[in-house]
C-alpha cells in the first residue's frame, strides 16, 4: 500500500491531476507519503515562486451581512454579533498605513452589506487605484451581478476572491439557506473569469456533512475551473451558529490538500490561511512548506477586529498591523523564505 501511496504522489506531480478515487486513496495515505506530497509540493513552489512568499493587507470593512450561511458567525440571524462598518476614511487610513508598511496589495472583505452599494464599492476603489496606482486591489464582497463585477473591474479592481465552498450541490445546500443557490456561486465564479479578474475560489476542510468524494470533486472542480488562486482552511466552528459543535478541520489533511492543490496547479497563488494558524500554533508555517506561497495579515483597525468573527478564537485580533507584519516575517524566514511586498500577480493566467 506504501509504494501504491507513493507512486501516486509521484504520478500528480508527473500528470498534475488525478482521477476521483485516485484522489480519495491519497487524502488517507501514510506519513511517508504525505511527507513524499509535501517535499514535491515544495519543490514545485520554489520552482515557479522561488522563495518569495508574498504579503496581502486585508481590511475586514464591514461585518454586516444579508445571508445567513448555516456555518458564519457574521450570519444575519446572530443576535450576538456586535456590527461594525468603517467609514470611507477609515478605509483609506487603513490603505494608508499598509502602503507604508510596504503593502502593495490590499484585500477589501465584507460580508454582503446592502449598506455598501455599487456606487460606494467603486468611491472605494477609484479614491485606493488613483492613491496608490502601483498596487492591487482584490475584493471579497461576496455575490453579486455581471453587471456589478463588471463595473467594479472598470474602476480599478484586479482580484476578486470567492470561495465556491463545495463542488457538490447537496453538499452546499445542507451548509446554506434555500434563498443562496449554487448555481448563482458557480455562475458569479464564470462571470469573474470571463470579466478578467484574477479569480480566486476555494473551500472548507472537514466542514459539516463533507466526505472525502466531496473533497476529490472540489479539486476536480478546481482543476478544471483553473482559477489563479485557490483559498483553503480548516473548517473552525463559531458558538453562534448551528454548527457550534461540529469539530474542527483536521490539520494534517489541510496539509495535504494544500501540497495536492500545489502540485495540480503548479501556478496558482495559495494562502496559508488564518484558519489554519488558529486551529495550528505553526499552521502558517507548515502551510508553506506544504506548498503555499501568500499570507494575508490584517490592516484591519484593532477596535473592531474581534467583531469579524467568522470562526471563534480567531488569532491577531490584538495586534498592530506592524506587529503583525513582523511577526510574519519571522516566521517565513523560519523556513528558509522571504516575505514579499511586491503586488505578487498570480503566473497561473
Amino acid at each position: 500500500m506504501c509504494s501504491t501511496m507513493t507512486d501516486l504522489a509521484e504520478k500528480l506531480y508527473k500528470e498534475q491531476t488525478l482521477s476521483k478515487r485516485e484522489l480519495t486513496e491519497l487524502f488517507n495515505c501514510d506519513t511517508d507519503t504525505a511527507e513524499r506530497l509535501r517535499s514535491l509540493a515544495e519543490k514545485v513552489r520554489i520552482e515557479n515562486y522561488g522563495c518569495d512568499i508574498y504579503v496581502r493587507g486585508l481590511i475586514e470593512f464591514s461585518n454586516y451581512c444579508k445571508r445567513d450561511c448555516l456555518y458564519c458567525g457574521i450570519r444575519r440571524s446572530n443576535q450576538n454579533c456586535e456590527r461594525y462598518r468603517l467609514s470611507f476614511d477609515e478605509i483609506m487610513e487603513c490603505c494608508d498605513e499598509g502602503y507604508n508598511l510596504g503593502f502593495r496589495t490590499f484585500v477589501l472583505q465584507s460580508g454582503e452589506d446592502p449598506y455598501y452599494d455599487d456606487d460606494k464599492i467603486c468611491e472605494i476603489i477609484t479614491a485606493i487605484k488613483s492613491k496608490y496606482p502601483d498596487c492591487a486591489l482584490t475584493l471579497s464582497i461576496g455575490e453579486k451581478s455581471y453587471d456589478s463585477y463588471k463595473r467594479f473591474y472598470d474602476c480599478g479592481a484586479d482580484r476578486y476572491l470567492l470561495r465556491h465552498e463545495t463542488a457538490n450541490k447537496a453538499h452546499y445546500e445542507k451548509l446554506h439557506t434555500k434563498s443562496q443557490s449554487f448555481e448563482n456561486r458557480i455562475r458569479c465564479l464564470k462571470d469573474l473569469k470571463q470579466i478578467g479578474y484574477q479569480t480566486g475560489c476555494g473551500f472548507m476542510v472537514g466542514s459539516p456533512y463533507q466526505t472525502d468524494e466531496c473533497l476529490a470533486e472540489d479539486l476536480l472542480f478546481i482543476k478544471d475551473f483553473n482559477p489563479h488562486m485557490v483559498g483553503i482552511g480548516p473548517f473552525i466552528s463559531h458558538k453562534d451558529t448551528v454548527f457550534k459543535d461540529h469539530p474542527n478541520g483536521p490539520v494534517e489533511l489541510t496539509l495535504k490538500l494544500l501540497s495536492i492543490i500545489r502540485l495540480m496547479l503548479p501556478k496558482v497563488l495559495l494562502p496559508a490561511t488564518t484558519a489554519l494558524a488558529t486551529i495550528d500554533p505553526r499552521g502558517r508555517e507548515k502551510g508553506i512548506m506544504a506548498g503555499a506561497n501568500v499570507v494575508m495579515p490584517n490592516l484591519s483597525p484593532v477596535s473592531v477586529r474581534k467583531k469579524y468573527q467568522i470562526y471563534d478564537n480567531k488569532i491577531c485580533t490584538g495586534d498592530e498591523s506592524a506587529m503583525c507584519k513582523n511577526c510574519l516575517d519571522l516566521r517565513v524566514k523560519s523556513v528558509g523564505c522571504k516575505i514579499v511586498t511586491s503586488r505578487g500577480d498570480s503566473k497561473n493566467v
